[in-house]
């Protein structure tokens, strides 16, 4: 059974969170909270799975709150105000509904946060098969790994460029390479990560990949060049 909090500063949009979830069977309502902090404290020393979370909440935002939390549980978003949207999914909250709140859309909330409990299957995948998941466009999209035909780093920011169109998700490179499986991926640029099985030419300078050439970091070349020798 899943536990949960409310977090908002208004007694009346706890009422109705509260009310809402009564009506299912299947969540714990552990505690609820007027002053983030309060909340905070309580997180640290008791975890839940899931947080229903006001944004704009006196001494500390829950935007605020939600960054400084070193592990964070399951969260879904309540605001009266939209501007906030784009910050919350980019923090990867489950959802972010808008007040007042109608049990409908709280429902749907609902199915999103059970369906992201539901565990991946672990039945083995071929590589054609084998994918990631990014968060990109507002939705979490999954990527089959041989339809990546180049990684680029930007900031805080990874680019995906595959055959038909290109993600941009808020993530570092080198955390997205730790994702990859290095047998078929090679790091050749601080910014650039290459699949092995696309490369169809390469120089000391550069590697080709369909119309694309992308550049080998001097610090990277070595190890790139070992590997070519070593697949003869």
């Amino acid at each position: 059974m899943p536990t949960c909090y409310i977090i908002d500063d208004e007694p009346i949009a706890i009422d109705i969170i509260r009310r809402y979830l009564n009506k299912l069977d299947d969540f714990e309502v552990k505690a609820s909270f007027e002053e983030p902090l309060e909340a905070f404290q309580a997180l640290k020393k008791e975890p839940v799975d899931l947080i229903f979370l006001d944004i704009q909440m006196p001494g500390l935002s829950g935007l605020e709150m939600l960054k400084a939390l070193t592990h964070k549980p399951a969260v879904i978003l309540t605001t009266a105000h939209r501007d906030y949207a784009l910050e919350g999914f980019e923090l990867d909250v489950t959802d972010y509904l808008l007040k007042p709140i109608e049990f409908q859309r709280f429902l749907k909330a609902i199915d999103k946060y059970l369906e992201r409990q539901r565990p991946v299957p672990t039945a083995a995948v071929t590589p054609s098969e084998a994918s990631i998941l990014v968060r990109a466009n507002r939705k979490s999209i999954r990527v089959r790994l041989s339809d990546i035909l180049y990684i680029e780093g930007l900031k805080d920011y990874v680019k995906i460029i595959l055959p038909q169109e290109t993600l941009l998700t808020k993530e570092l490179i080198g955390e997205i390479e730790q994702r990859l499986p290095s047998e078929q991926f090679s790091r050749i640029h601080r910014s650039f990560i290459v699949p092995r099985d696309k490369i169809d030419a390469f120089t000391a300078m550069d590697v080709e990949i369909g119309k694309y050439e992308i550049p080998i970091g001097r610090t990277y070349k070595e190890a790139f060049m070992k590997w070519i020798e070593k697949r003869g």
